[in-house]
């Protein structure tokens, strides 16, 4: 199918990335998205038209030959039907409800539970969860959308369970009437999980059960049941609505949270994501948010996480042991989409490859994997941006990874047939112990190469050494003579130096600015990534979901270096990574967003998560 887009909002894990890309926001990058309609479709659609509405974000793809319309709604409004057209009167929707608040819990025996995801319903053709057809007419033609919000966390004191999210509903009042159900909210001890769409997970003891999902039952079922309790120190996660929510092990002192339930995906917007994730419970180790937007639970004393807006994510819960300050994160707010046919394509595309989207009035060739882009009518003037992967941060007192190269221009001819795009892999997370980081691997198109980001340093204990140059180069690692790495000129910017003495770690280059140095015990930040030229620049989508609306265009950002003993530094804008804190620090690190060319954080031996540098992208774009 030819579509280019992402999501709005924080990514699904941050929310909480994952390297899959499977997690995100509305949608995940490059792997979802919409774009705003344009009035025509490239390459004269032929004869036959569908129907003529209004309503929500509205954007065109093709799957296929056919041209699909999808209406998107993230907050409440009205789907109007103003003409019929060729393609038949029924539409394709999709309704997520709010998510339910995560729990939080005050006590040393107990975490407090994930909610629940909001209520998943779809009659989408061939989705494992479809229900029966929708017809509309002009008659009464306006259909009303009513998006649900996501219920708040609960307090440590005084204990409260998480609130329940806010249905969602499709069509009020007409006979087809889709409502999906609030996600139910996570439990603090001594309480069952909240009932709803899908089911918020129990804490402590074993004798609480987790919330009944599909309630009001439909069929097909529109989500499942939250974890049991159990007599252990960490709760259970919120169901999601393919999959339940996971125990806590039920040893008396076990530190590890249930998992939040995954969400289900779909396609309805243009090309596949997760929606309705449940959230993880709170816990000393918290549980990981559910594909689709579930909030992780928190790790130690802290908050939970809240779960991504528009996604109908259940809230991670929180553990509290000793400021009863903490609370659960809030779930997500719903969505309801609804798509339909316009046209069917009958004449040859210029150019295949990638996924094809069609955006003021240029054509579109998005790479997140390789391919060829197979020039059939041409040749070709194109604009490019072509980012490499991202650099791993280092392990110990690691230093953030630089950001995969970044190069972009236009005019650059392409002439017919296959010309091979390479979209380079993010450095892979170190293994072993002591755990080495990885570069990122170079992306290729046409005569155009971009040069993988260098990866983290590490102290000088370790045999890694420095950071290493790159597009953009490495964070040194925590120690006195680890300096960062050299970035490419016209390509990216040179790494932060370590702090002196055992100290934090410097932040990985960005393709906008250097990475920074570690002011001591504190973690350098990551340096800023590049904003899209202005051809790729839809104001409806976003780069990287991560960081704040101002710089969601923005491709690879540097990794944040490791922070000892205080935290780690931010990553830079662009799908950079957070680096770790110290010991004694509630954060941990996260890696390089997919799809961004950003660094991984960079991390300690007491804190060996993932810090894998984020893949790269190709954007190819020509007239239509």
């Amino acid at each position: 199918m030819g579509y280019l887009g992402r999501r709005i909002g924080k990514s699904q894990d941050t929310g909480n990335p994952t390297a899959d890309g499977t997690g995100a926001g509305i949608l995940d990058l490059f792997t979802n998205g919409y774009f705003q309609r344009q009035g025509n479709v490239f390459n004269a659609p032929g004869a036959s038209s569908g129907l003529t509405a209004t309503g929500g974000v509205i954007s065109d793809y093709t799957e296929g030959s056919t041209v699909y319309r999808a209406h998107v709604f993230t907050s409440s409004g009205t789907f109007t039907v103003s003409a019929l057209g060729d393609f038949g009167s029924n539409v394709d929707y999709l309704v997520v409800a709010g998510g339910g608040g995560g729990a939080s819990e005050f006590s040393s025996n107990a975490g407090g539970g994930g909610g629940g995801a909001g209520g998943f319903r779809t009659n989408l053709s061939g989705h494992p969860l479809a229900g029966s057809a929708f017809p509309v007419s002009t008659s009464p033609g306006s259909y009303t959308v009513t998006v649900g919000g996501g219920g708040a966390g609960g307090n440590a004191s005084p204990r409260s369970n998480g609130a329940s999210g806010t249905n969602s509903v499709f069509a009020p009042g007409y006979v087809g009437v889709i409502t999906s159900t609030g996600g139910g909210g996570g439990a603090t001890r001594d309480n069952n999980g909240g009932n709803g769409g899908s089911g918020g997970g129990a804490s402590f003891p074993s004798s609480f059960s987790g919330g009944t999902g599909n309630t009001p039952a439909t069929s097909p079922a529109q989500g499942t049941n939250g974890g049991n309790g159990t007599n252990s120190s960490s709760a259970a996660g919120g169901g999601g609505a393919s999959a339940a929510g996971g125990q806590a092990p039920g040893s008396e002192g076990n530190t590890v949270a249930g998992n939040g339930g995954n969400g289900s995906p779909i396609s309805i917007t243009g090309i596949t994501t997760h929606y309705a994730g449940g959230g993880g419970g709170g816990g000393l180790t918290g549980g990981t948010g559910g594909t689709g937007g579930g909030g992780n639970g928190s790790q130690g004393n802290a908050n939970g996480n809240a779960a991504i807006t528009s996604t109908g994510g259940g809230g991670g819960g929180a553990y509290d042991q000793s400021t009863a300050g903490k609370s659960g994160g809030a779930g997500g707010s719903g969505i309801v989409v609804v798509r339909y046919a316009i046209a069917q394509l009958t004449a040859a595309a210029k150019a295949t490859g990638g996924a094809i989207s069609f955006y003021n009035n240029k054509t579109i060739h998005t790479f997140t994997s390789s391919g060829d882009f197979n020039v059939t009518t041409g040749p070709l003037s194109v604009e490019y941006v072509v980012v490499a992967g991202g650099g791993s941060g280092g392990q110990n007192l690691g230093g953030g990874g630089g950001a995969g190269g970044y190069k972009t221009a236009t005019g650059l001819t392409v002439n017919p047939g296959p010309n091979t795009v390479t979209v380079g892999a993010g450095g892979g997370g170190f293994s072993g112990n002591p755990g080495l980081a990885n570069s990122g691997s170079n992306s290729v198109f046409s005569s155009i190469t971009s040069t993988g980001g260098g990866k983290g340093g590490t102290n000088l204990s370790y045999p890694q050494g420095p950071g290493s140059s790159g597009g953009s180069g490495g964070g040194g690692g925590g120690d006195e003579t680890y300096d960062g790495g050299s970035g490419t000129p016209g390509q990216g910017n040179n790494g932060g130096d370590g702090g002196g003495g055992n100290q934090g770690a410097g932040g990985g280059g960005g393709a906008g600015a250097v990475g920074s140095n570690s002011p001591g015990p504190l973690g350098g930040n990551g340096g800023n990534g590049l904003e899209v030229p202005a051809t790729f620049k839809n104001p409806l989508t976003s780069y990287d979901s991560i960081s704040p609306s101002t710089y969601k265009y923005y491709l690879a950002g540097g990794g944040g270096g490791c922070g000892y003993p205080a935290e780690g530094g931010s990553g830079g804008y662009g799908g950079g990574g957070t680096g770790a804190g110290g010991p004694t620090s509630p954060s941990g690190v996260t890696q390089g967003l997919q799809n961004t060319g950003g660094g991984g954080g960079g991390t300690i031996i007491q804190k060996p998560g993932v810090s894998s540098g984020g893949s790269g992208i190709v954007l190819i774009a020509y007239p239509s």
